[in-house]
């Protein structure tokens, strides 16, 4: 195991204004962090789903004025990259550590999940622990805990995969700042691995023609 935690500078490098200032922080602090963990947790999901996986750290190449206002290492069975695929993340903002599965706008086969999805509603709900989160957008931190979630809007959700050109969805769990830093290396990989064995039954949906949970 090569990670050893957060610090304050990792999650403090979004408040660093200016882009060029907050990269420099970034590739210092957190980046190198999220690279650690890739390393670790890629070797668990590849055991895990019984084939390859890459870690995909975050570079916000495509930035030329906003900062990024958060940052991860993203997990998928392609070595180019992560975004056309369902994937899993480990990221931080400047609030909470976060570990998802979803997909994003990018991914041609979002509808294939929201009808996925659609087929299984109740099974998925049940399935899903009562303080994990969903995220309508992957780029903002607001989230509905499956506790809130109903059939109905889970369903919604579902139809924005189908119809939008923008469709995310994301779920999985947020570890708050504090919490995150308080704790130890092992145990916050294993808070990290307990939420991705969790969400398998989604990544089993979301890559299969027809799974029944």
């Amino acid at each position: 195991m090569e990670f050893r935690g957060f610090t304050e500078a990792d999650f403090d490098v979004f408040a660093i204004p200016g882009l060029e200032s907050r990269m420099e922080a970034l590739k210092a602090h957190l980046s190198p962090k999220l690279e650690q963990l890739g390393r670790d947790v890629s070797t668990y999901l590849s055991e895990l789903l019984g084939t390859p996986v890459y870690a995909h750290v975050a570079k916000h190449a495509r930035r030329t004025v906003n900062p990024p206002k958060d940052s991860w290492v993203a997990f998928c069975t392609d070595k180019r990259g992560y975004k056309k695929h369902p994937h899993f993340q480990i990221g931080v903002w400047p609030t909470h550590a976060f570990a998802t599965f979803g997909l994003i706008y990018e991914a041609p086969d979002r509808a294939h999940f929201g009808h996925q999805l659609r087929a299984h509603l109740d099974d998925v709900l049940r399935r899903i622990p009562p303080d994990f989160e969903w995220y309508p957008d992957y780029t903002r931190p607001e989230a509905v805990p499956t506790r809130d979630m109903t059939p109905e809007r889970l369903g919604q959700l579902a139809d924005r995969l189908i119809t939008k050109k923008q469709g995310d969805l994301l779920v999985g769990i947020r570890i708050p700042r504090e919490e995150a830093l308080s704790l130890a290396p092992a145990a916050f990989i294993e808070r990290v691995q307990s939420c991705f064995s969790t969400l398998i039954p989604l990544y089993r949906l979301a890559t299969s023609e027809v799974v029944p949970l």
